[in-house]
């Protein structure tokens, strides 16, 4: 267990080796307010959703976006006041996400439903008129929660568009849940194919504060790259029933370098 000084106060930053469970979920919610406290607008959370030691595509994508919608909206219950519901405006994917969202675990709730993109066979051929992102918020916004934008390439884009637009000079927050930002980190994306793409990882990306991140590596030397803001960027092997810290630096490691160099060597 690490110590660290934020704000005056003692903030120590373990590694839970359980899957979401109330002191998990009270870790992200310390994390993200103290990113918040420290002016942090642009925020990414990052968390396996098939289990603890799960990695993406462990399950199958509509279950892994389902599972990500439940975690988010227990996150909203438990970081939000109630007065902040009607303030917060929570975008997901399409059209249709916010409609599921609506019938199942957001029924009834006060937050404001949107979504980055809606296909359009018209917008495929060049017709249609696209919405600028800046005309679908309202004045009383203050947070905006964005939902797992990675299925399209689009929909980055359009968080990029957002941020850009009705956060930047404004005191309004931006958090994305589960982005698989580490796809565009990482080169997934062709440059020469995705040159936008490419200009997100050098433009956009780096303004990102990391709250809270949880990336799991598989294999004979598997193990987890953890961060729970402000803490340090900390490797972990299991050993046991317990996440033993084998590297720690302050700022984040690819996940090339984590697989390739530091966790063999350890």
């Amino acid at each position: 267990m690490s110590e660290f000084k934020h704000n005056d106060i003692h903030v120590f930053q373990p590694f839970l080796s359980c899957f979401f469970t109330n002191e998990k979920y009270s870790q992200v919610k310390v994390a993200t307010q103290s990113a918040l406290m420290d002016s942090k607008h642009l925020l990414e959370i990052e968390f396996p959703t098939a289990g603890l030691d799960s990695v993406s595509g462990d399950d199958e994508g509509g279950i892994e976006m389902n599972s990500s919608m439940t975690l988010i909206r227990e996150f909203c219950r438990r970081f939000l006041k109630p007065e902040e519901a009607t303030r917060t405006r929570i975008f997901f994917p399409e059209a249709k996400e916010v409609e599921f969202a609506k019938k199942t675990v957001f029924e009834g709730v006060s937050f404001k439903m949107d979504y980055l993109t809606k296909p359009s066979l018209l917008e495929d051929f060049g017709f249609g008129t696209k919405v600028k992102m800046v005309k679908r918020v309202q004045p009383t916004d203050e947070i905006f929660l964005v939902a797992y934008p990675y299925f399209n390439v689009d929909e980055m884009l359009v968080v990029e568009e957002l941020y850009k637009d009705a956060v930047v000079h404004t005191d309004r927050k931006l958090i994305i849940f589960n982005g698989e930002l580490d796809r565009i980190r990482s080169g997934y994306y062709p440059p020469f194919f995705y040159p936008k793409i490419a200009a997100l990882a050098r433009n956009f990306l780096p303004k990102f504060e990391t709250a809270y991140y949880i990336h799991n590596f598989k294999g004979r030397v598997g193990g987890t790259l953890f961060r729970s803001y402000p803490g340090p960027w900390q490797v972990l092997r299991k050993v046991g029933d317990k996440h033993v810290c084998i590297h720690q630096q302050e700022t984040m490691p690819s996940l090339k370098e984590v697989a390739l160099s530091i966790l063999p060597s350890a």
